[in-house]
């Protein structure tokens, strides 16, 4: 399974500015650092928590076969649509019958083939905790924002820390899923 992020989640120009209040910078030299710093803060969120915090629009790439598949991002919002993929790279999108869906209600996205397939199939679909930064839970909001702080702060130093630090993990424990293997 592959994921790519088709539309990425935007943070409003507020973030960066909280952001910027926390290091006391009042200049916008470092603002595409600052941004980049975010978006990282965001993808370790991701990462620790194991949900997208904010919505956006992705693809997984899947082996076309026979059960349920589940899709590895969540929460899943909608499932938008199913194409094949030849082996030349051309896709063609599956008619609805041609499949099933299911969105649980812990956000798990799962899809089947309702007739026997061969090669790849490339699943579209939105995910994420909140629709917008305002609509994220306060720990995990505040928790990006530190993060992006602590990197900042850190850029010069020695040797790399886990991440993320105490404070933050902290922060987002209580959204944390693990999966077991």
């Amino acid at each position: 399974m592959n994921r790519v992020v088709l539309t990425p989640a935007t943070l409003p120009a507020s973030v960066l500015a909280e952001l910027k209040l926390w290091l006391g910078i009042t200049t916008s030299h470092d603002d595409d650092l600052l941004a980049r710093l975010l978006a990282a803060a965001l993808e370790t969120c991701e990462a620790f928590t194991g949900q997208v915090p904010l919505a956006c629009t992705c693809e997984e790439v899947h082996p076309a076969r026979s059960g349920w598949q589940v899709l590895a991002a969540r929460p899943v919002r909608a499932i938008t649509g199913l194409s094949s993929i030849a082996a030349d790279g051309t896709r063609v999108a599956l008619a609805p019958g041609d499949y099933a869906l299911e969105i649980d209600a812990e956000g798990a996205g799962r899809f089947r083939l309702e007739a026997a397939m061969t090669g790849r199939l490339a699943v579209t679909f939105s995910a994420g905790l909140a629709e917008e930064w305002d609509a994220l839970p306060e720990g995990l909001r505040h928790g990006v924002v530190r993060l992006a702080a602590h990197q900042h702060r850190e850029r010069e130093g020695a040797g790399a820390a886990p991440l993320p630090p105490a404070a933050v993990a902290a922060l987002w424990r209580p959204w944390r899923r693990l999966r077991l293997a």
